[in-house]
């Protein structure tokens, strides 16, 4: 690894590191093969031309924000002809779809303890005990997502890279949050436990996450929970 790659190692993320609460956020999580650049590109493109193609659902239930989302995306083609993901903050629930707009699969999630839709301005540098329960937002937009490693060795998806945030498997964190009892709870607010990153089902990233955005990555919409979403995604020619 050479001196810069290193260096940004030892300076980025911490989503899953949950037990090195008095190291730097990005310290607690580092980032091993990720891009430092990574979070550029998240400005939103032009809207291209129409095209003729149209989301494929299955039975999957999806909140009309959500839809609303997906069909604008099918019909700009925002996403780039790659593979894209749409996270229903409101619903707690993730839906992983092909560029085409084929839904690939749908799970529940667990996500930042506090409501809200933006991150707090340099909180990847911040020590995790730092971090005030109102701060632990998941922020909300179109982020250009790609797949890196934690300390640990293991894959994550980064989504907004400059704040730590991850799409991950779950993790076990403290024997009191039992985060994977809130993932199989019916109840919303059970949902809302991490410091911000999003933690899915092992399996559902293993065979779902993973291997979509394996490769050249793909594209991250974060619904929002306290703001129009037409507002946050700039969706011309959309109604709310």
């Amino acid at each position: 690894m050479s001196a810069i790659d290193r260096r940004g190692a030892l300076t980025r993320r911490w989503c899953l590191s949950l037990l090195l609460v008095g190291a730097p956020v990005h310290q607690a999580l580092a980032a091993d093969g990720v891009d430092a650049a990574s979070g550029e590109g998240n400005a939103m493109p032009p809207v291209l031309a129409h095209r003729a193609l149209h989301a494929s659902l299955g039975h999957q239930w999806v909140s009309a924000p959500a839809r609303q989302v997906l069909d604008w995306i099918v019909r700009s083609g925002n996403n780039q002809d790659r593979p894209f993901a749409i996270v229903d903050k409101v619903n707690a629930t993730v839906l992983v779809f092909h560029a085409d707009g084929r839904l690939r699969g749908a799970s529940p999630a667990l996500l930042g303890a506090a409501i809200g839709d933006d991150s707090v301005p340099g909180i990847g540098d911040r020590a995790m005990s730092s971090i005030k329960p109102e701060e632990r937002t998941t922020p909300a937009g179109r982020f250009v997502a790609s797949i890196g490693l934690n300390v640990h060795g293991q894959t994550i998806l980064w989504v907004d890279y400059d704040s730590g945030i991850a799409m991950h498997r779950v993790v076990k964190g403290q024997a009191a949050e039992r985060r994977a009892e809130r993932l199989a709870s019916v109840s919303l607010l059970d949902k809302r436990i991490s410091f911000g990153c999003i933690n899915v089902p092992v399996k559902f990233y293993e065979t779902v996450v993973g291997p979509a955005f394996t490769g050249a990555g793909g594209v991250v919409y974060v619904l929002p929970e306290t703001r129009a979403v037409d507002e946050v995604f700039a969706m011309h020619g959309v109604e709310p």
